[in-house]
């Protein structure tokens, strides 16, 4: 079985704090008490970053089964980086909301892959060992 550092143990389990208590401080309190109930695609965006705020507790206490979540933290920042924000950078410029998010997924990009374990993920994701 592949063992991960200490170190990285805890790189893990500060990188999911930082998702935990990030959106728990910017997105619960829309979540809890609203200002306006509207079934729209912002409520849709709320929900899924309020789940991965409670799936990223989750990973505090188990690092290495939680991996999925900062997996799925890097790719969807990359594909909205890649996809989205840099075509229309280079066409007519971010508006201030699209500036602000770039900026938040770029701390991501920068830093969820120097927390993941690569070698972990490749043996039990990639290679499927157990």
């Amino acid at each position: 079985m592949l063992k991960i550092s200490k170190l990285r143990s805890y790189a893990l389990r500060a990188m999911y704090a930082l998702i935990a208590f990030g959106l728990l401080l910017t997105i619960w309190p829309e979540i809890i008490i609203p200002d306006q109930r509207v079934a729209d695609q912002d409520s849709v965006i709320q929900s899924m970053l309020g789940a991965l705020a409670l799936l990223a507790l989750m990973g505090i206490r188990y690092p290495l089964k939680m991996l999925p979540v900062l997996i799925f933290e890097l790719v969807w920042k990359l594909i909205w980086i890649i996809g989205y924000a840099l075509p229309v950078y280079n066409n007519s410029g971010l508006d201030v909301y699209a500036k602000e998010t770039f900026f938040a997924c770029m701390i991501g990009i920068v830093l969820v892959p120097f927390a993941i374990p690569w070698r972990y993920v490749i043996e039990y994701y990639i290679k499927g060992k157990s």
